[in-house]
């Protein structure tokens, strides 16, 4: 698995990213809370300071999970009961309190893992709902047998609403996965792409929309 971990303090930061590595995981750090919103995706599990130069990690907890439930562990200086219970509360799904055994870190992240992540192997390369059938493979999406044209665009905003079929998907989520950062992308770009493809699918009521949260796939569309 690859982790990665956000961590302001030089040395700790070092002895973190050795530590990791050493487990044959890998590891890359960052300083700060919006290198972190930034680069998420690429990893399995988030290893989390609160003491971060530019964001309360606290926060960038929150907006993590806005886009992710990838493991996220808080690994801080902060131990009073008011913090911990705020981090857990936020979604993190372990918190530590320096300083810390690597060996018990270690333990905790591969535990963490285990417990939140699915198992099994490669994921599902085609989603078939109804009339639509999607190769994630191929890239390529037909209703009814008949192919869409779609944008590449459209295309992985389709696929992501698919492969959470029967669940919401917030705008925040969409943002993030497809131009990289849900908190400076522009909502009329999603606007304007989910348009194009509901007139391309041409199956009213087929995605819904959930106000004020985002939107849903029905699992099993009447």
């Amino acid at each position: 698995m690859d982790v990665l971990i956000v961590e302001d303090d030089d040395s700790m930061g070092a002895a973190l990213t050795a530590a990791v590595k050493s487990t044959g995981h890998g590891a890359t750090r960052v300083a700060r809370g919006t290198d972190a919103l930034l680069k998420h995706r690429e990893f399995d599990v988030i290893l989390l300071d609160l003491g971060l130069p530019d964001m309360d990690g606290l926060e960038v907890l929150r907006k993590l999970r806005q886009v992710t439930q990838s493991p996220i562990l808080i690994l801080t200086a902060r131990d009073d009961e008011r913090s911990v219970v705020l981090g857990l509360r936020s979604g993190a799904d372990d918190y530590l309190i320096k300083p810390v055994k690597l060996v018990e870190l270690l333990a905790r992240i591969e535990a963490v893992t285990r417990r939140t992540m699915p198992a099994g192997g490669r994921r599902n390369p085609s989603i078939q709902i109804g009339e639509l059938a999607i190769d994630l493979d191929r890239r390529v999406a037909e209703v009814a047998g008949t192919e869409l044209s779609l944008t590449p665009t459209e295309f992985d905003l389709l696929s992501l609403l698919a492969r959470n079929a029967g669940s919401v998907v917030t705008r925040e989520q969409i943002l993030d996965s497809l131009w990289g950062d849900a908190f400076l992308a522009s909502s009329r770009s999603l606007d304007v792409h989910l348009t194009g493809l509901r007139s391309k699918l041409s199956l009213p009521g087929f995605i819904v929309n959930v106000r004020g949260v985002g939107y849903r796939i029905e699992a099993d569309p009447q």
